[in-house]
């Protein structure tokens, strides 16, 4: 039952939500949509929002075969393709206007490795080498432009130069590397190991991993490390729900790729420990999953992306553990997707941002830089694809 409205979701809902968006005049996706349901056809375009569409398009095709999806696929390619990427410097802009010209040129990993994921999941749907071709260079861009002694580094102007990374500090705390940033190069590293399995990427996808299980994993409360320094030292102390449940799976993939049982065991028990751990602090009685945890303050924010990386990452704990309750735990976080994050006015898609009480918040949009189908539309694809039954 679960597992229908799910599929009905993606395909009745989150994909003419998104297909309605396409910007036939300027090219790409519209960049804005406010809470209200205001479209602005003028906003920016964000890079990293139009390599989520790239990619949620592509592998949308590739799981439900639907040729539809294979002109809004192209028609984000060709968005990226033409303006997004740096030919003369190497990497990827930062944002856009909304005609497809570079309003902020900064360089950063996170977003270079994004577009790794989207490109290397357009080629791995449609065989388009030229985007196969694309990833790998943009591989090459964040190997030879953002590593230093400790691992790489994330934000850049837009001659490689460093810069401080105000992108993806949060809470108040300034961090040069984050937990976020080596999750996403792992998950681009996968998608394109996939696409073209070659050792150069196989090794880096390795230490990423290591990166992750000997630096960023605390083995001592089971949970993910989130800011650092330069040399890795933490900074703050901040535990994000959504990224440790999210990490579970994705790493579980990375390793299943590299086709390593040893590394696959060794993740398989850590990313076990890790959901345990999240269900047991981040889920509120009503299915809905918290945000996260800043020094002692529990942020209770229901936030779309964390609801729909629940799902996944509580099935695949399921899977890897045999544990029923993990499953009970990811079909009490749909019901609560479906009774409230699901925004069911005409013409609009999910709530970014709901408080505790379930009210949702007036000024977070619906569509913009961060929000997309990306975290919604993988899940239904996962659900769809991994055939457990919630």
């Amino acid at each position: 039952m679960r597992n229908e409205q799910i599929k009905k979701e993606l395909t009745d809902h989150i994909i003419p939500f998104w297909s309605a968006l396409k910007d036939e005049e300027n090219g790409g996706f519209y960049g804005f949509m406010s809470n209200s349901l205001v479209l602005d056809k003028k906003a920016d375009k964000g890079v990293i929002l139009h390599a989520r569409i790239l990619w949620f398009f592509s592998h949308a095709f590739e799981v439900l075969k639907d040729e539809s999806l294979r002109p809004l696929a192209f028609h984000a390619f060709e968005f990226i393709k033409n303006h997004c990427i740096d030919y003369d410097n190497g990497g990827v802009y930062w944002m856009c206007d909304y005609k497809g010209n570079p309003t902020d040129t900064m360089k950063h990993t996170y977003n270079i490795a994004f577009c790794i994921y989207a490109l290397s999941a357009y080629y791995n749907a449609f065989g388009d080498s030229f985007a196969l071709d694309l990833a790998t260079k943009l591989f090459s861009d964040i190997e030879q432009n953002t590593l230093d002694d400790y691992g790489y580094g994330e934000a850049f102007s837009r001659d490689w130069q460093p810069i401080d990374n105000e992108a993806l500090s949060e809470n108040g705390l300034k961090a040069d590397k984050t937990m976020n940033t080596v999750l996403h190069l792992i998950e681009g590293y996968t998608e394109l190991l996939r696409a073209r399995h070659i050792k150069p990427v196989e090794d880096r996808l390795r230490f990423l991993l290591s990166q992750m299980s000997d630096i960023i994993y605390d083995p001592e409360t089971n949970a993910l490390k989130v800011f650092f320094d330069e040399k890795f030292g933490l900074v703050g102390d901040v535990h994000s729900y959504g990224h440790d449940i999210e990490a579970t799976w994705l790493v579980d993939r990375a390793c299943r790729e590299l086709d390593d049982k040893e590394l696959c065991e060794k993740f398989r028990q850590i990313n076990i420990k890790i959901a345990k751990n999240i269900q047991s602090i981040a889920v509120d009685k009503n299915g809905a999953m918290n945000n996260e945890r800043d020094k002692t303050e529990i942020n209770r924010t229901r936030v779309w992306w964390v609801q729909a990386e629940a799902v996944v990452g509580f099935i695949n704990a399921y899977q890897n553990s045999g544990d029923k309750s993990f499953l009970d735990t990811a079909a009490g976080v749909w019901d609560y997707i479906a009774d409230k994050v699901i925004d069911k006015r005409e013409g609009g898609e999910w709530f970014s941002e709901l408080e505790p009480d379930d009210t949702p918040h007036e000024y977070k949009e619906q569509v913009g830089p961060w929000k997309c189908p990306y975290h919604n539309g993988r899940m239904c694809l996962e659900v769809i694809t991994r055939g457990v039954a919630i």
